[in-house]
Order: structure tokens, then C-alpha cells, then sequence
């Protein structure tokens, strides 16, 4: 096991590395293509205008977590989950999942974390587990979605050969495996089949029961999708701030909006290190037909990352100092939780009546979680 994640890792670092090297190259042939002239400058000179873009794209993106944070406390409120952990300690979560996420080599290391925190909060393991994942599921409809509404709004986009075909076929995929992934955790047979399982299939029932209680209650399912829009289009704000302090002006909102949601989907592949390569490759393809020079569009995907790595230091706080509280907290508690089962324990029942059962200790509705 150690060895395949050696190896995982080493094949990550590779394809960053030589779709980086490619692209300095591809950089580098094109500002020079007679071995002669001056190459173009891909920083801008600083000014104060440049500065309050900056200051601008950097306020998004945290505002941007933010969002996030409380398009999770929307999961949370559609599962009913019970006792809801107050919004300033979910934000603290997600600061420090954001830390721990763009730290770690790793697109799941801060999922991983924010599960382990709100499991605490809740001693809800599985339920905790399945809030993340529903969270990370209105990402993968928002984000095609976006691409399609885009191209609806700037028909012109659908004419940049290439770079229209390919944003085009992301969203068709996307949109794709998302059904196929909700029609198979919608299935009764696979709940029931997953019922007294153990390990991940029993995270795997609590997300197909989830997705169950959600379908039966469609405004609680709209308000978590309406967040995950909200997200997702400040982000969109935040890289055409971005894209204004390297002084790229030939690309609008709209064009992000249409290309920076397919950069989103793919950048988060296992396949890179922190999507380093694949996002600046994509932006060199989708930006290059708009009139941006490759270096721009490099310099965009980089400081996009960076503005996302420092709002994630918001988070190392939160990350060092959470699990003391926690213990400080479980500690005062002891008295109340000695002799219980973990929240890991648990299994669930998939109940005519929609009912969740807790290893032993009855059965309570899911509405009342």
C-alpha cells in the first residue's frame, strides 16, 4: 500500500512537471519564434490599480469560502441533522480542510478533515461523511451547468473551435456521471444491499439515504444548489479580478464563466499535484483563441492558485487548534458519552418508513438526525 501511494505520487509530480516544462517551452518558442526580439512581459508593472485588483480578487476569494461554508451548513440543514454546529465552527472547518487541502498533495485531504471535525460535533460519522460528499455532488452539476449558460449568453464563445469543443464535452461528461452517480445511490436495491455493511459501504448507504430524504423535500434540495451557484460565481468573480491585475483585458465575465468552471472540473482530478499544469494548460487552450498569450494565461493559473493558498492560511489556526478544543471538549464530556458506541459504530437500516437505524439503540427518522 505504501508503495503504490509512493508510486501514485511520484506519476502526479511527473504529469505536473512536464505539462509545466511543456508550456514554459511552448511560452518560450512563441515570445521567441526567430531566436530574436524581446519576449513580451507576462507580470504587470505594479501600480495601485493593479494593487486593488488584487486586494479585490484576494477579498473574493475568501468571501468565496465563506459561501462554501454556509452552502455546507445548507447540506447540513436538508439532512436535519441534529445538533447543528454553529456557522462560525463550520467556517473553521472549512478554513482548515481549505488549509489542509492545498498543503497535502492531495484534492480530498480537507474532506477527509472537515468529516473527522463535524463527526465530533455531531457523533454523526456517517451522516457527517455523506453531507460532504452531497456538498462536493452540487459542485459537479453547478459547474456544467455554468459552462452551458455561458455559452448561452456569449454565442460567440461557440465559435473558438477547439476550446469550444472541448469545455463542451467536459460539461457532457460531468453532467453524465453525475446521473449515473445519483441514479445508483438512489436505488433501493443498493441501499438495501448496503444496509449492514461495514466500512465505506456503510458511508456509501448514508449517502444513498440522504439522497433519498432530499428528493422528498425539493426546497431544502434548491437552497443547497442555489448556495452551490452562489459559490461557484464568486469564484468566477475572483478569477476575472485575477485576470485584471496580470492586465488581461480581452477576456469578460462571460468567457470565464463559460471556461473556468471546465478548468474547476478537471483541475481537481487525481491526475496532478494541486492541478498544477492541467489548470494552466486549460486556460492556455480556452484563453489563447480570445487573443491572451500563452504566459498571461499561465500567470492567470498560477495566481489563481496563489490567492487560494493564502486565503487556505486562514485556516492553519483553525487546523492546529481544533483538535485541542476537541479533546478539551470530549474531556468535559466524558462523563456523558462513557460506555457509548463511537459514531463510527454505527449502521444503518434502509426502513419502509424511511428510517435510519442506529447499531442497538433503536431507530430514530432521518428527518429527526
Amino acid at each position: 500500500m505504501a508503495a503504490r501511494k509512493t508510486l501514485t505520487l511520484v506519476a502526479r509530480i511527473t504529469v505536473s512537471a512536464a505539462m509545466l516544462g511543456y508550456l514554459a517551452y511552448k511560452i518560450n518558442s512563441t515570445s521567441h519564434p526567430h531566436g530574436g526580439g524581446s519576449q513580451q512581459p507576462i507580470l504587470p508593472t505594479w501600480s495601485a490599480h493593479t494593487a486593488s485588483w488584487l486586494a479585490l480578487a484576494l477579498a473574493i476569494t475568501f468571501f468565496g469560502t465563506i459561501v462554501c461554508s454556509f452552502r455546507w451548513r445548507a447540506v447540513l440543514q436538508g439532512l436535519e441533522v441534529t445538533p447543528l454546529p454553529p456557522s462560525k465552527r463550520l467556517v473553521e472547518h472549512y478554513l482548515a480542510g481549505h488549509f489542509v487541502g492545498n498543503v497535502l498533495p492531495s484534492t480530498v485531504g480537507g474532506d477527509v478533515l472537515r468529516v473527522s471535525r463535524l463527526s465530533k460535533d455531531t457523533q454523526e460519522g456517517p451522516t457527517s461523511f455523506a453531507s460532504v460528499v452531497l456538498e462536493r455532488l452540487t459542485g459537479w452539476l453547478v459547474l456544467p451547468v455554468l459552462i452551458l449558460v455561458g455559452f448561452a449568453i456569449n454565442r460567440g464563445l461557440l465559435k473558438l473551435g477547439r476550446a469550444t469543443h472541448v469545455a463542451l464535452v467536459i460539461a457532457a461528461i460531468t453532467l453524465v456521471m453525475l446521473v449515473m452517480v445519483l441514479l445508483a445511490l438512489s436505488s433501493r436495491h443498493l441501499g438495501g444491499r448496503l444496509g449492514h455493511a461495514q466500512g465505506w459501504r456503510r458511508f456509501a448507504a448514508a449517502v444513498h439515504l440522504s439522497t433519498a430524504h432530499l428528493r422528498h423535500h425539493p426546497v431544502r434540495a434548491l437552497t443547497i444548489i442555489g448556495w452551490g451557484f452562489g459559490y461557484q460565481v464568486t469564484m468566477v468573480l475572483a478569477a476575472y479580478c485575477a485576470a485584471r491585475t496580470l492586465g488581461v483585458s480581452a477576456v469578460g465575465p462571460t468567457a470565464l464563466l463559460t471556461f473556468y468552471p471546465a478548468v474547476l472540473i478537471v483541475q481537481v482530478l487525481p491526475i496532478s499535484i494541486a492541478g498544477f499544469g492541467i489548470r494552466e494548460g486549460l486556460f492556455v487552450l480556452f484563453l489563447h483563441p480570445l487573443g491572451v498569450p500563452d504566459g498571461k494565461a499561465v500567470a492567470l493559473g498560477i495566481l489563481i492558485y496563489l490567492l487560494a493558498l493564502v486565503v487556505s492560511l486562514f485556516g492553519a489556526p483553525a487546523f492546529a487548534f481544533g483538535n485541542r478544543r476537541d479533546a478539551d471538549a470530549a474531556q468535559a464530556a466524558g462523563a456523558d458519552v462513557d460506555g457509548q458506541q463511537p459514531a463510527e459504530a454505527e449502521t444503518f437500516t434502509d426502513h419502509p418508513t424511511g428510517a435510519v437505524a442506529r447499531g442497538g439503540r433503536g431507530a430514530r427518522p432521518a428527518a429527526a438526525r
